[in-house]
């Protein structure tokens, strides 16, 4: 049976849409969105670029707003916001598990290009490595 996953954060425009692309990436037969309680105007340019390396397409992607998703019947719903500054939404839609990966958001690193960059690929790395564990250990 497919699996419907939604992955949420504040923005919806780094580290959701990273893990969505990546879930994706990893079986087609999933049904994976996300979502942000406060969305941003687009997903950030610079994780559409460092997942571009990954071979990942995010161009299309857009944040969506969580609450578009609450009368969906999901079998994960996952937080992934980390910092103390940030409020990791509750979803209260019918869900059969909710569970919080979290990572820092590459959205506030400071620094020249390059060191911002190195910050969001870090980030999506680590996006990667626990999103693949995610999927062996629970989706599998």
């Amino acid at each position: 049976m497919k699996k419907k996953i939604l992955i949420l954060c504040t923005g919806n425009s780094c580290r959701s849409q990273m893990a969505e692309g990546f879930l994706k990436s990893f079986d087609k037969e999933l049904e994976v969105c996300s979502a942000g309680t406060y969305p941003s105007k687009q997903v950030h340019p610079k994780a559409i670029l460092v997942m571009s390396e990954e071979g990942i397409d995010l161009s299309k992607n857009y944040p969506k707003h969580s609450n578009q998703f609450i009368n969906e019947e999901l079998d994960f719903v996952i937080t992934v916001c980390d910092n103390a500054k940030e409020t990791c939404p509750v979803f209260l839609g019918k869900v059969t598990k909710h569970l919080h990966i979290g990572f820092e958001d590459p959205a506030e690193a400071i620094g020249t290009e390059e060191e911002v960059l190195a910050v969001f690929r870090k980030i999506r790395d680590e996006i990667k490595t626990n999103f693949y564990k995610f999927y062996l250990e629970e989706l599998k």
